[in-house]
């Protein structure tokens, strides 16, 4: 009997190279003045999102490869005090490396981005992640998905900087659409408390061609989501794929993306996705 291997849901691992090697070129083509140009991360400039970087790098090699967990976040008793606990280790790395050339920045995201992209390829997909993805609402998460939110943090810090200095380069649909696949996953935490009917269906699209359809829709077990058109379609909403990550990442508000984005059907039943965060904010 032949074993058929189990699918991963949002495959990224064999994205991590490819993203990083973008990066590197951006970073080596940036002026002198590029570094200290502001981003959409609010107090970070291209450097801190650079610096922000090669902190992630670091942190994964030293808790998941080995083992190592370094300051203890003391007593955790609420995700605000998880998002404060690493506010404050953001803050403090970004302060400590300002000291730090663009040059050996440079170098440095180049040799952990490797080791980074090796150890990520070495987990097992469907084994408990380190961590979970918690603004999906989950206590448990398994590799793959964790993976693929290390991905969305890889693309969007990298988007940061393209946005700051005017060079585009991976809103195309083989580095986007993972990205948005993922994010995508808050939603059925993000309407948790939401009430809806019986097979009540909130339609979203992402528009271009990097863009997708998802589909989130009220059972017996609260609010599912799929990638299947249903029958019918309660409320629908169209975002364009570049105010999509903004919004997702708190880089634009949401009083801002209800300008840009297109509600039809229940407008109440749509809505609540402006509330939507898919990353520890």
């Amino acid at each position: 009997m032949q074993i058929v291997p189990m699918q991963i849901p949002i495959p990224t691992t064999h994205l991590f190279p490819k993203l990083d090697a973008k990066l590197i070129e951006l970073l080596r083509s940036l002026r002198p003045e590029d570094w200290s140009k502001p981003t959409v991360a609010k107090l970070w400039t291209v450097k801190d999102v650079a610096t922000h970087l090669l902190d992630g790098n670091i942190r994964l090699l030293s808790m998941v490869r080995d083992n190592y967990l370094g300051e203890a976040p003391g007593k955790i008793e609420s995700y605000r005090d998880l998002v404060d606990f690493l506010n404050r280790l953001n803050a403090d790395w970004v302060k400590a490396t300002k000291r730090m050339s663009p040059s050996v920045l440079i170098e440095l995201l180049e040799i952990t981005g490797k080791e980074y992209s090796t150890c990520i390829a070495s987990l097992d997909p469907f084994k408990p992640a380190i961590f979970s993805v918690a603004w999906a609402g989950e206590e448990q998460s398994l590799n793959w998905f964790h993976v693929a939110r290390e991905y969305t943090e890889k693309w969007h810090h990298q988007q940061q900087i393209r946005e700051a200095v005017n060079k585009q380069g991976i809103m195309t649909r083989e580095f986007y659409y993972p990205l948005i696949d993922t994010f995508m996953q808050a939603l059925p935490h993000t309407y948790r408390n939401i009430a809806g009917k019986s097979n009540e269906t909130v339609e979203i699209v992402i528009t271009s061609e990097a863009g997708g359809e998802w589909y989130l829709t009220f059972g017996n077990a609260g609010w599912a989501l799929s990638k299947t058109r249903p029958a019918s379609i309660d409320a629908s909403v169209m975002i364009d794929a570049d105010t999509a990550w903004k919004l997702f990442t708190k880089a634009i508000t949401a009083p801002e993306a209800e300008t840009k984005i297109n509600l039809s059907g229940n407008e109440a039943l749509g809505k609540p996705i402006l509330s939507m965060l898919s990353v520890m904010a």
